[in-house]
């Protein structure tokens, strides 16, 4: 571990919340919810205000309605959270040319070697610099913690939130952790926390005083050893530019329960070809084909193939799949599945020829080659409005969707820049002056961020 807090953690404050309430000011104050809305849909972030009424991430969204009814419950823009990522990880990469992406929201900066800091002073510095830079670029908040390691500058940051900075100084680490509960520890969840708790140890120091042997009897060799390590604030892992993927995959929950059979095949095959497409799309291929499937009583099976080689044929992953399933029994209803391939690598092994030889023999292309027109026409017959979206209208200009339903859609005219909540209309849904438009720019000039889907 060195001598100097120069590792620093950023993670932004409620991100697709707060992007959501900076592009919508009618939403800046008030609770806010952004997932999935169906029946089985789940929170992906909740604004500090939801939290407030026990509102957090990986929540069923039915839940989260019943605690905050008066929320608003927004669908994801992926393509604007996106965009808005890859200004923050730019700005961390002129810091630094190490920096470790967690997530889109989230990343760990080696500052020493990008020489932006060597001490606690210039470190403090480049971290309130950095937050200061996030805001005027993006408008939005970020925490920061700065400590002489991955796991304390994690920690510092969470209890920087929101929007501040904490800095863990060198030789306080043990002290700092020492009350701190077990749960803090990266690693340690639910079930390993009651598992401690049972044995009489709920904070970090407790851990420590037990002492490695005890741990490993408890949790075994491998955990055993790693939260002794961490107990005593030692954490010898860098920041790593590149992490390695080790798998792709694609998953879809669905609101009623599937019980046709050729219904599930029909699935399993769609998901197939979205997975190829996003191998295809990182240059991967990969040798190991998985099918999960969440049963009608949340049962969850895996199973898996491994091929000779590594693969980015649609066809072979198609198929794979389906043998997997013809293992699996779906009789009493499906509400999840999912298709992933690991095992992956740069390049494939399979037999060229045969591959020609299917292709000339008229073997299926990929599900995008062959669905656009269809998608096209569904658009045609109804045009589907998600709540928080983009629209514009002939005559009143930029807003977003509040809401949909019964052949109208409910619509605010408001701009990131507008001066207190804009005015609400509504819209048969096939207004012919309405339609899907990009998201503005969260600060005055910045460039405008595509939609997924969506044109100029």
């Amino acid at each position: 571990m060195r001598n100097a807090p120069t590792i620093l953690h950023l993670d932004m404050d409620a991100f697709f919340a707060s992007v959501e309430q900076a592009s919508k000011p009618s939403l800046r104050g008030k609770a806010v919810v952004v997932g999935g809305l169906g029946p089985r849909g789940v929170v992906a972030t909740a604004s500090y205000e939801a939290r407030v009424f026990g509102v957090h991430s990986a929540m069923p969204m039915a839940q989260a309605r019943r605690l905050t009814p008066n929320a608003a419950y927004l669908v994801p823009r992926f393509a604007l959270y996106r965009s808005i990522s890859e200004q923050v990880m730019g700005l961390l990469r002129e810091l630094s040319p190490l920096v470790e992406p967690l997530s889109l929201d989230e990343a760990f900066v080696d500052l020493e070697a990008g020489e932006a800091a060597s001490d606690a002073a210039s470190a403090r510095l480049a971290g309130e610099r950095l937050r200061a830079d996030i805001r005027a670029v993006t408008g939005l908040s970020g925490s920061v913690g700065l400590a002489a390691s991955k796991m304390l500058a994690k920690i510092a940051s969470e209890q920087a939130k929101p929007d501040g900075l904490v800095l863990i100084e060198p030789g306080t680490e043990r002290a700092m952790l020492g009350p701190m509960p077990v749960r803090t520890l990266p690693g340690v969840g639910p079930a390993t926390g009651d598992h401690l708790r049972r044995a009489g140890i709920t904070t970090v120091e407790e851990i420590a005083e037990a002492g490695e042997d005890e741990l490993v009897r408890l949790l075994g060799k491998a955990h055993g050893h790693a939260l002794y390590a961490m107990a005593l604030a030692h954490d010898e892992r860098p920041v790593v530019a590149e992490r390695e993927t080790k798998s792709v995959s694609v998953e879809d929950t669905y609101d009623v329960d599937i019980h046709d059979r050729m219904r599930v095949g029909l699935e399993v095959q769609r998901l197939a070809d979205r997975c190829v497409r996003r191998l295809r799309g990182a240059g991967l291929s990969g040798r190991t084909i998985v099918l999960k499937v969440r049963r009608y009583d949340f049962s969850t099976l895996t199973r898996s193939e491994t091929l000779r080689g590594p693969t980015d044929d649609p066809a072979v992953v198609r198929e794979a799949a389906a043998r997997l399933l013809d293992s699996v029994d779906t009789t009493g209803g499906v509400r999840l599945l999912g298709v992933g391939v690991s095992g992956l690598a740069d390049y494939t092994q399979e037999d060229l020829f045969a591959q020609a030889a299917a292709g000339e023999a008229g073997e299926p292309v990929l599900e995008e080659d062959v669905a656009e027109p269809v998608v096209e026409q569904e658009a045609a017959a109804e045009r589907r409005w998600p709540a928080g979206h983009d629209v514009r209208h002939a005559e009143y200009g930029h807003g977003w969707v509040q809401g949909s339903g019964l052949g109208r859609v409910t619509v605010r005219f408001e701009t990131p820049a507008s001066v207190g909540p804009g005015r609400v209309r509504t819209f048969r849904v096939d207004d012919p002056a309405l339609e899907p438009a990009e998201p503005l720019p969260l600060v005055a000039g910045g460039e405008g961020v595509p939609v997924e889907g969506v044109g100029a």
